[in-house]
């Protein structure tokens, strides 16, 4: 059985999310290393890399440390709202600044991440940008003062 497309999205068969595991782990890995791994063939790995990449379920890309590449300020910064949403986070995502944007219930009608050089690029974005977009109403930052953990390994349980 390979991936099918339902309602709700992708689902995968064992073989495919046993490729995602092996690409997780090195996003370089060979796809004759990986077709041993899971028991198909080079070229039947790579037709299934290419139909996940289709299909929008998986993405292979390079993830870089901010610290490292010169971004010191990262923090997630909390937005409420009024009337449409969707206009608005559509504006956030438009920011290339903010690398994550979520619609959410609760205290905040949307969160963002953001990445960025310094604090006062921060307060730029914050004060400039972001609160200048229309039915911003409220906005609270929450800095990152040290990240503990980040993975990408959740997408196959």
């Amino acid at each position: 059985m390979t991936e099918r497309k339902s309602g709700n999205g992708v689902v995968l068969d064992e073989v495919s999310k046993g490729i995602i595991e092996q690409l997780q782990t090195d996003g370089r890995r060979p796809y004759a290393a990986i077709g041993k791994a899971v028991g198909l063939s080079e070229a039947a790995v790579r037709q299934r890399v290419q139909r996940l990449i289709e299909s929008g379920a998986m993405q292979i890309v390079a993830v870089t440390d901010p610290l490292e590449v010169g971004f010191d300020r990262q923090a997630m910064i909390g937005i409420t709202a009024s009337g449409p949403i969707e206009p608005i986070a559509d504006e956030l995502a438009a920011l290339p600044e903010i690398d994550y944007v979520v619609i959410t219930a609760g205290g905040f009608d949307l969160l963002a991440e953001v990445v960025c050089e310094s604090d006062d690029a921060l307060l730029d974005i914050i004060s400039n940008r972001i609160r200048a977009i229309g039915g911003v109403q409220r906005t609270e930052t929450f800095v990152y003062l040290k990240l503990r953990k980040q993975t990408y390994a959740w997408g196959v349980r």
